[in-house]
């Protein structure tokens, strides 16, 4: 690639200023759409998914709107669970 172009492996590492932060949003983002995708699979409701997830149908709308920056990795992991699902974790070296 050339300098004007450097090329990025995602978004997220063109968006942050650090390798650090892209990671966060790269979680952040992956376990958004799980819960999204989990919704929409089960065909539920925005009331639903909020009694089912323990949070507000504010929360969920603005999940759904992908409000990255209003959701942390902990809060997202916390709905997960309450919905009873499971989260694996992967460690890798850095391309």
């Amino acid at each position: 690639m050339s300098k004007s172009n450097p090329g990025f492996a995602s978004v997220w590492d063109a968006l942050e200023d650090t390798p650090a932060e892209a990671e966060n949003m790269k979680i952040r983002s992956g376990l958004m759409m799980a819960i999204r995708d989990f919704i929409e699979a089960k065909k539920l409701s925005q009331a639903e998914a909020a009694k089912l997830f323990n949070v507000t149908q504010p929360r969920i709308s603005e999940l759904l709107r992908g409000k990255i920056d209003l959701f942390s990795i902990d809060k997202l992991i916390n709905m997960l669970a309450q919905g009873g699902l499971h989260v694996e974790m992967r460690v890798a070296e850095a391309a």
